[in-house]
């Protein structure tokens, strides 16, 4: 009997999922983040879920992990501190950046702009040029190289990053850099921009690899740490680390390649919620995974997460693959508050996170959150996470108060009610920017829920997308890890070519495409990922020539040698992708920028959980009748234990299902259906449950 085990670390709760590959049991953990060292809260959850199964630590296999060190390095301001080595005449890359401006009309008046990860005074320019062919113009200067390097001892960097103009076209120069950095700099870990995105565009480029440089120390010596103490306690399977576009890397290259991760956490929910949609028959859903900090959202068509080439933490945008998540500062410890300037409510983003915590922890916090709000108004039991978060009712009650009181509403019900009222507008905001914003109607997508909060707001967010059915995974709470230790190994390979398509040819278009693949496949089978297990896929980064911008398009390398393939298949395909997304196409040549290929590991062959069939009568799985607040006043409403659900039944809000990581809230005139696989689906009553 083998184990696979999933983490995932958030701001609030760290959540461990065992699984049983052979008959895909599973076995559930989730205890408070420790921010000081993530590792401590990862120990001790590993050691619960083995509790849990009746196993010991040594009979765990491989630990499949989404982390948040590399995203808290950048949103909190501790990453190491960055040398930045330049073209001569480029120092002043980062200060120029992209003259946008975030926030409505004048903005640009109040921005304030943030400081670059590695400061001007940080920067140096060697002498030495690559021209954007990849020939040599300038030959380097080592000499100049070695005294612009000796420059920066003592002024106490600790990472360094090399970024020489045109160097996605030839590496050479870089690369040489780096050696000689290596001398002159001994023990800094180097971060070149020719390995890290070998890619046009040099701010771009250069910001990535001063954003990898600046998070890789942390993440380096986290992930030393976490497997260390894994093979200490008896772990012994390998660690691997989920990329911010839901694959997964082993610990070694997620150390060297950090920039990757910034988007771990969030890629780990949209994979599971894959793997969950597609037991229920679903293809097509959006993923809203509320947690204790934040919302993230995301869309996923015909199984397949829509992949976007930026990622963005705080004021940060880098360009990384990954899952085209976004995120709100809404979750259950957003704080309530009412500014005094417009006496109007307000939720988030500020939160109460694990320390202290909402009121109703008793954890020392005691300003409202949502938490408290679901408290007040009886959604939540009196107990989370297992029994090991116990609720205080009435230090929810004295927090919310204030709220009624800052507000003028006659009750605490009100305000509690008014505090859930806004939390869900900001997180449908969130979910119509990846889809209406996106060219896509919500209606024509299931909404899949998860998180320790997701499920208390879902039913009321499929009422204002209008997207049916709602999905409900087994252990919502703690689904990421779920997508975690069910997602496979991944790597890509990168090309800037920046060619018309006269320029190109079928033939010379699918060598550099068999290239790509070779590189991608080597990568994995260094793993030991056996080379006929592999799959590849490829994509093109495409625009019209002359066009500011790429759109991303896939190419289908099964039908490139056939008629109407290649690059006449790779024209149509974007005409319809730029229509869908503008509303209009261009009678201009095509060029091709990037070209990507893609190498994935097979998913692991976990087994399918199957629920006890029974009938629509859910009564026994009724544990207790409960009042909760609904359309103004204290309703009666059914809890159930969702362990005692069978396939089948029906429950017919309102109504609150709990489990160990989670609760579901049912709205009156809606009803939940229990799926075969476990998975609970929403809809209204006067729609058919099947489904």
């Amino acid at each position: 009997m083998t184990y696979r085990l999933g983490v995932d670390v958030g701001g609030t709760f760290t959540d461990i999922l065992l699984i049983d590959e052979d008959t895909g049991a599973t076995f559930r953990a989730k205890t408070s983040s420790t921010p000081e060292d993530q590792s401590v809260g990862v120990l001790r959850g590993i050691d619960q879920a083995c509790a849990a199964a009746g196993i010991d630590r040594s009979e765990v296999g491989d630990v499949f992990h989404g982390t948040t060190v590399a995203t808290n390095a950048i949103l909190e301001g501790k990453g190491a501190r960055v040398g930045l080595v330049t073209t001569h005449g480029f120092r002043q890359v980062l200060q120029i950046a992209r003259s946008f401006v975030p926030g409505g009309l004048a903005g640009w008046i109040i921005w304030p702009k943030p400081e670059p990860l590695a400061a001007l005074e940080d920067t140096v320019e060697v002498r030495g040029r690559i021209g954007s062919d990849g020939a040599v113009v300038d030959e380097l200067d080592e000499d100049d190289v070695r005294t612009q390097l000796r420059a920066l001892v003592g002024r106490g960097i600790e990472a360094l990053s090399i970024s020489l103009i045109n160097s996605y076209a030839n590496p050479a120069h870089e690369q040489r850099v780096g050696e000689i950095a290596a001398e002159e700099l001994p023990g800094i870990a180097v971060s070149l921009s020719s390995s890290v995105l070998p890619e046009l565009r040099e701010y771009e480029r250069t910001i990535t690899t001063v954003a990898n440089a600046a998070v890789q120390p942390q993440v380096k010596r986290y992930v030393a740490n976490l497997e260390g103490q894994l093979r200490d306690s008896g772990v012994s399977g390998s660690l691997s680390i989920l990329r911010s576009d839901g694959g997964l890397v082993s610990a070694a290259v997620a150390s060297d390649n950090p920039v990757n991760l910034l988007l771990s956490g969030p890629a780990g929910g949209v994979t599971g919620a894959a793997w969950v949609a597609a037991q229920t028959g679903h293809r097509n859903f959006l993923t809203f995974d509320m947690g204790g900090t934040s919302t993230d959202v995301a869309l996923v068509e015909d199984l397949t997460p829509r992949i976007g080439r930026e990622t963005t933490v705080g004021d940060l945008k880098v360009r990384a693959t990954s899952v085209d998540v976004r995120t709100v500062g809404a979750g259950g410890g957003s704080i309530a508050h009412v500014p005094p300037l417009t006496q109007a409510l307000r939720v988030g983003p500020q939160s109460a996170g694990a320390a202290p915590g909402p009121a109703a922890y008793a954890a020392g916090g005691t300003e409202p959150t949502v938490t408290d709000a679901n408290v007040v108004l009886g959604h939540l039991p009196s107990a989370l996470a297992g029994g090991e978060v116990t609720l205080d009712p009435e230090a929810a009650r004295t927090a919310v108060k204030t709220i009624a009181d800052a507000t003028g509403l006659d009750s605490v019900e009100a305000a509690a009610a008014g505090i859930i009222d806004i939390v869900n507008e900001n997180m449908f905001g969130a979910l119509r920017l990846v889809s209406v914003q996106q060219g896509f109607d919500p209606r024509d997508f299931a909404l899949v829920a998860f998180g320790g909060a997701g499920p208390l707001h879902a039913n009321a967010l499929g009422r204002l997308t209008g997207s049916w059915p709602v999905i409900i995974p087994p252990s919502p709470g703690v689904l990421c890890a779920y997508g975690d230790a069910t997602t496979s190994l991944r790597d890509e390979a990168v090309r800037t070519l920046v060619r018309r398509f006269s320029e190109l040819s079928d033939d010379g278009l699918r060598a550099i495409l068999d290239d790509l693949s070779a590189s991608a496949r080597g990568t994995l089978t260094a793993e030991g990922v056996p080379e006929d297990d592999l799959r590849v896929t490829f994509s093109a980064d495409l625009r019209y020539h002359g066009q500011g911008f790429e759109i991303p398009v896939a190419i289908d390398i099964d039908a490139f040698d056939g008629a109407g393939g290649g690059l006449a298949a790779l024209a149509k395909a974007f005409d319809a992708e730029h229509d869908r997304l503008f509303s209009f196409v261009l009678d201009t040549e095509h060029e091709l920028v990037t070209l990507r290929a893609t190498a994935d590991a097979p998913r692991p062959e976990v087994g399918a959980v199957e629920l006890e069939q029974g009938d629509t009568d859910p009564s026994a799985a009724r544990v207790q009748e409960h009042q909760i607040w609904a359309d103004g006043g204290m309703v009666d409403a059914d809890v159930y234990d969702r362990s005692l659900l069978k396939s089948g039944n029906v429950v017919v809000g309102p109504a609150v299902i709990t489990e160990m990581d989670s609760t579901t809230l049912v709205l009156r005139d809606h009803a939940a259906a229990v799926h075969p696989s476990g998975s609970l689906l929403i809809r209204p009553v006067d729609q058919s449950q099947e489904g």
